[in-house]
């Protein structure tokens, strides 16, 4: 099989040929799945307004804000614009570095996250109890953005499109489920629709525990559950809810094993969410990281991509 059609068959439960892994951040080409970021950042500026300020130990940093105070600050803020040629730029190049392999539009960090950013997060968390019309009119022109930006993906032959939104703190979901229900379920619905109308695969990325809102991914069409944080999920529950309905992209935790544990520790962690999640048939895939940042040594590192290999 080519690396493409590889995952493809992992995503349809149609007896992929063997597990399909991203290579995230390092060593991408060796992996079945490519990333071309659509989103435009410019010297750690966001098209957004936000700035990342980035950490001495080489972590991912946080953002810098609130960009938008108070309500008032909105008026004279300014939207990002579509800017398509601008996104286009290495587009060309970065399909040259590709042999067959499956390819994903990053648009950047999304939805309810970007929120935050725009509103800072205490402001957010109060938006949606008490300012739900103004909540809801920035809520749509974010998600209205990044539909423009599904479509410009569609546009130039991509699989898939990712979406990076964390909901989930270590022990629980950041909002009550019935809150997330009423105000984003909707939203990412329409989004996925709309992704799926253009042909593209919806992959989803989430921090922490959301194993209460899981299956509500499922119902509203992600295609690729990506639980990033696999520790912090009861992930045999998600597994006797899901396992066979919803392709998982899963980690070896960065948080615990891939980076204290054994060899043996990470291929048994591993075969661990293989059995839990995956089948026969597909609805798996490997996800790598190289985090030397916080403490993944080398040999951890090759040791998760030889443990997904390993996988039957």
């Amino acid at each position: 099989m080519t690396k493409k059609e590889r995952v493809l068959r992992a995503i349809e439960f149609d007896n992929s040929d063997s597990i399909p892994i991203w290579h995230f951040n390092y060593n991408e080409t060796d992996g079945d799945i490519l990333r071309f970021e659509f989103a435009i950042e410019t010297d750690g500026l966001s098209e957004w307004g936000y700035r990342w300020v980035t950490m001495d130990d080489g972590t991912m940093g946080q953002p810098s804000g609130p960009v938008i105070r108070d309500w008032d600050a909105i008026t004279e803020y300014n939207f990002p614009k579509l800017r398509k040629s601008d996104r286009l730029k290495g587009l060309e190049e970065f399909k040259k570095s590709s042999v067959n392999h499956y390819l994903i539009a990053g648009i950047g960090i999304t939805g309810f996250t970007t929120y935050t950013f725009l509103r800072g997060f205490e402001n957010a968390m109060t938006d949606f109890l008490l300012e739900p019309d103004r909540a809801g009119n920035l809520l749509d022109k974010i998600f209205s953005f990044e539909n423009d930006l599904i479509t410009v993906a569609a546009e130039h032959g991509f699989d898939g499109v990712h979406f990076q939104d964390d909901w989930g703190t270590q022990g629980s979901l950041i909002i009550s489920p019935d809150l997330w229900r009423n105000i984003f379920k909707p939203l990412y619905r329409t989004q996925f629709e709309h992704a799926h109308e253009k042909g593209l695969h919806v992959w989803f990325h989430s921090c922490g525990n959301i194993l209460p809102i899981i299956a509500d991914f499922n119902e509203i069409g992600v295609d690729v559950m990506n639980i990033s944080q696999p520790n912090a999920v009861n992930i045999h529950e998600v597994g006797e809810a899901l396992r066979g309905k919803q392709c998982f992209m899963v980690p070896v935790s960065y948080q615990t094993i891939s980076i204290s544990g054994t060899r043996e520790e990470i291929f048994a962690e591993a075969e661990l969410l293989f059995t839990e999640l995956g089948t026969i048939n597909g609805g798996f895939i490997g996800y790598v990281e190289e985090y030397s940042s916080i403490g993944m040594s080398k040999e951890n590192y090759r040791a998760c991509i030889d443990a997904f290999k390993s996988l039957k």
